[in-house]
């Protein structure tokens, strides 16, 4: 690692920089076009409802990456969890171990807070992801399948 980060969380003027991110995280998935966040929208979510966290980790006079994060609850614990639902570094930053300390301050802060797990989802072609989870001790949820109801459809089960 060049220079071990400092991690700050992000404060309400960080708005663009979080969408920025979150844009990028999506190219590099190939899904930017389903990207319909905006400024105000995240502003709303992130700061006046405060449903989600994001840090940034700063190295070299610069953000090189960030997470955003909410609670979870694990009903078969009784505690709360840490869901990491994006966690991006910037390319130039990749391979210095920037990742892997926001996963290790994600980890901290899942501890301080007393929850049970850290958890997250990586799409099942993000080989490079994957491998670097695995180093790490993260254990793939096989026995598992995602679920979602969104859109029209959500708006049709609502009624």
């Amino acid at each position: 690692m060049s220079e071990t980060p400092v991690f700050r969380k992000a404060e309400r003027a960080d708005t663009g920089l979080i969408l920025q991110f979150i844009r990028d995280l999506a190219e590099y998935e190939k899904m930017l076009d389903e990207v319909v966040a905006d400024e105000a929208t995240l502003e709303t979510w992130l700061f006046d409802k405060q449903k989600a966290e994001v840090i940034f980790a700063v190295a070299e006079g610069t953000e090189v990456g960030f997470a955003l994060f909410f609670h979870n609850f694990s009903t078969f614990l009784g505690r709360a969890g840490i869901y990491l639902e994006d966690l991006f570094v910037k390319p130039e930053y990749r391979g210095r171990g920037y990742g892997k300390a926001i996963l290790k301050k994600l980890a901290s802060i899942a501890v301080e807070r007393g929850c049970g797990r850290l958890e997250w989802w990586c799409l099942d072609w993000n080989k490079p992801s994957i491998d670097f989870y695995l180093s790490l001790g993260a254990e793939p949820m096989s026995d598992w399948t995602v679920y979602r109801i969104a859109g029209d459809t959500l708006k049709e089960l609502a009624e």
